[in-house]
């Protein structure tokens, strides 16, 4: 999200805020089927009550296509186009001894194909997000997996090769 915000000369606080927060509820009410309770509307819930942005409230109402909410700013955009993108990117990186570097467009493609491969990450929203954008599906690739190792440290996506030797 702050990658594609600098990229666009938007608040990049205000979109690490909506990335950051918008499955803050789901260990907790992942029962997406409780329309009281579950993800993402005790999120929801909690940002409304607290006067939080509208822009962020709805860019993450935005994310859970079954909601209906549409996703009309560039916020909301991005974040439904990142949201599973990232998730499968990072499991790429967990299995690659390189982590996320050197990882391509195409390598991510390749996993994309296999189903069992982290299998509960939506293809087709990773494909619609792109689209939605409006940006070629391999420069969103690219993109995400270069704002992705930006933050390789944190998120600790150097792989097997980076780490120490125990002996």
């Amino acid at each position: 999200m702050v990658g594609y915000a600098r990229k666009q000369g938007a608040d990049e606080e205000a979109w690490a805020v909506a990335g950051l927060l918008h499955d803050a509820d789901y260990e907790r009410f992942a029962d997406m089927d409780d329309t009281e309770n579950g993800h993402p509307r005790t999120i929801l819930r909690y940002l409304r009550e607290r006067d939080v942005d509208p822009e962020i409230v709805d860019a993450i109402a935005g994310h859970a296509t079954f909601l209906n909410v549409p996703r009309e700013t560039d916020m909301a955009k991005t974040l439904f186009a990142v949201d599973e993108l990232s998730g499968f990117i990072v499991a790429c990186a967990y299995v690659r001894p390189e982590g996320i570097h050197g990882m391509t467009p195409k390598s991510v493609k390749k996993k994309l194909k296999t189903p069992a491969f982290a299998a509960a990450v939506n293809r087709d929203e990773v494909r619609e997000g792109a689209e939605a954008l409006g940006v070629d599906f391999d420069e969103h690739l690219r993109f995400v997996i270069a704002s992705l190792e930006e933050r390789a440290d944190e998120l600790e996506l150097h792989g097997k090769s980076a780490e120490p030797d125990p002996a």
